[in-house]
C-alpha cells in the first residue's frame, strides 16, 4: 500500500504539468449547512478532472523506468483523457477502450489529444476487460483507473494542495466510485491529520463499493445507472477497498435527483460546470447527509467537470420544473376563432412568457370541434403558477398539467 511519502513523490513528478486548482471558501453553501464549506475545484483542472493526476505519474514512472512500448487504458471518459495527455507529453502511444455508450464529446475530447479509441461494451467493466487482454496482445502497459499504487499516489495529491491552503480542517468529502480517488486523499489526510473525518459518497445507482464497505467485504452488483458516469462501476476492487476500510471514517449514498439539483446549483449559484461525479459531495451537503458540529471546515472534492451537454440540457430543464420556473399545460379549447387568443390573453394578463406552443386538432381522443394546446411558460415560483391555475380554471378552461 502507498504511504505518504509516495503521494510527496508523485507531487514532485506532476507540479509542472498538473494545474494546482484553486481551493476555495464557498459562501453560499457555508450559509445554507451552517458549515464553512471550502471547495476544490478539479473541474478546472488541465483536462476538466482530477484524472490527470494519477495518470501522468503512472506514465511517468513508466518513462522513467525505460518503458516507451505505450500504454492501454479502459474508462467512460476523464481516465482516458489523462493518459491521453500524459502519453502525447511524453512522446508514447496510447490506445483507450471505450464503452459503447460513452458522449461523443469525451469520445472526440480522446482523440484530440492523439489516442487511438476503441469503443467496445456496454459499461465500463466489459471495456475494461477487453483492455486487459488487448494490452497484453499488443505488449502494452495497462493504466488501471484506479487500483494501481502510483495511480492512487497521483490522486492522492489533491489532499496536500487542500491542506496546503486550509491546514485545520474538519472533514474531506470525496466522490467515490472505484476508491482510487478516496484511497489517495485518505492516505494522506490521515497520516498528516488522523482528526480529520474522511467521508465518502457515491451514487446510489452505482452502490457497489457502498455496499462493500458496509459489509467489510467486496461485493459486486449487477448494474449501475447513474447520471454520474465517472463513478458508474460495477464492480468493487479489493485493492480500493483495503484503502477505504482503513482510512474512511462514514460513507454516503445520494440518489439521482439529489445529483442533479447540486450540479444546477453548482452552474447557477457558484458559476461551476461539474459532472455528476464531482456534484456528489455538494449533494450529500445540500441534502442534509452530512452530520458534523456546526461551524466544522469541510472541504469538497469537485473531481470533474466534463459533463455531457445533452445531460446537462436535461438537467437544467427538468431543475427549472422542480424550481417553479417552468410550467408545461395541455388545454383543451372550442376550435374556433378567438379561443387561442382568449388563452393567451390569460397568460399575458398574468405575465406569463410562452416559451413553446403546440395545436393540435386531428387527435383521435378529441370530441369533434374542439383543439389541443400544449403550452411551455417560464414562470416566477410556485406562488406564481398558483395564480394561473386559479385564472384558467376562473375562465373554464379545461387543462392538465406535465411534469
Amino acid at each position: 500500500m502507498i504511504d505518504l511519502d509516495s503521494i510527496k513523490q508523485a507531487h514532485s513528478r506532476i507540479k509542472d504539468i498538473v494545474h494546482k486548482t484553486p481551493f476555495a471558501y464557498a459562501p453560499l453553501l457555508s450559509d445554507m449547512s451552517g458549515y464553512s464549506v471550502y471547495l476544490k475545484k478539479e473541474n478546472l483542472q488541465v483536462t476538466g478532472a482530477f484524472k490527470l493526476r494519477g495518470a501522468f505519474n503512472r506514465i511517468a514512472s513508466l518513462v522513467e523506468s525505460g518503458s516507451k512500448g505505450g500504454v492501454v487504458a479502459a474508462s467512460a471518459g476523464n481516465h482516458a483523457q489523462g493518459v491521453a495527455y500524459s502519453a502525447k507529453h511524453f512522446g508514447i502511444d496510447a490506445t483507450i477502450v471505450m464503452p459503447e455508450s460513452t458522449p461523443l464529446t469525451k469520445v472526440q475530447g480522446v482523440k484530440a489529444l492523439g489516442a487511438s479509441v476503441i469503443l467496445h461494451g456496454s459499461n465500463y467493466d466489459e471495456a475494461y476487460a477487453f483492455a486487459i487482454d488487448y494490452a497484453k496482445e499488443q505488449n502494452k502497459d495497462f493504466v488501471h483507473p484506479f487500483t494501481d499504487d502510483e495511480v492512487i499516489a497521483g490522486q492522492g495529491t489533491i489532499a496536500l494542495e487542500m491542506l496546503d491552503e486550509v491546514r485545520d480542517l474538519d472533514a474531506v468529502v470525496v466522490p467515490v466510485g472505484g476508491g482510487g480517488l478516496i484511497s489517495g486523499i485518505s492516505t494522506a489526510i490521515k497520516a498528516i491529520n488522523p482528526s480529520i473525518k474522511v467521508i465518502g459518497v457515491s451514487s446510489l445507482g452505482a452502490p457497489a463499493m457502498k455496499n462493500s464497505y458496509e459489509a467489510k467485504k467486496p461485493l459486486d452488483t449487477l448494474s449501475v445507472r447513474t447520471i454520474a458516469d465517472g463513478i458508474a462501476v460495477r464492480d468493487t476492487s479489493p485493492v480500493t477497498l483495503e484503502y477505504i476500510l482503513a482510512n474512511v471514517d462514514e460513507f454516503i449514498g445520494v440518489c439521482e435527483d439529489e445529483i442533479a439539483s447540486a450540479i444546477l446549483f453548482l452552474l447557477e449559484r457558484q458559476k461551476l460546470l461539474v459532472e455528476g461525479a464531482g456534484a456528489v459531495g455538494v449533494a450529500a451537503l445540500m441534502h442534509g447527509k452530512i452530520d458534523m458540529p456546526k461551524g466544522s471546515k469541510i472541504g469538497i472534492v469537485l473531481s470533474g467537470g466534463n459533463i455531457d451537454v445533452t445531460m446537462l440540457s436535461l438537467i437544467i430543464e427538468k431543475g427549472l420544473m422542480k424550481s417553479a420556473r417552468k410550467m408545461k399545460l395541455v388545454v383543451t379549447l372550442v376550435d374556433k376563432p378567438g379561443a387561442l387568443q382568449s388563452f393567451t390573453q390569460i397568460l399575458t394578463d398574468v405575465g406569463a412568457n410562452i416559451v413553446q406552443i403546440g395545436y393540435d386538432r386531428t387527435s383521435t381522443d378529441l370530441e369533434f370541434g374542439d383543439a389541443l394546446v400544449s403550452v411551455a411558460i417560464e414562470t416566477k415560483g410556485v406562488e406564481h403558477q398558483t395564480i394561473i391555475r386559479d385564472k384558467l380554471k376562473e375562465a373554464g378552461f379545461d387543462f392538465k398539467e406535465e411534469h
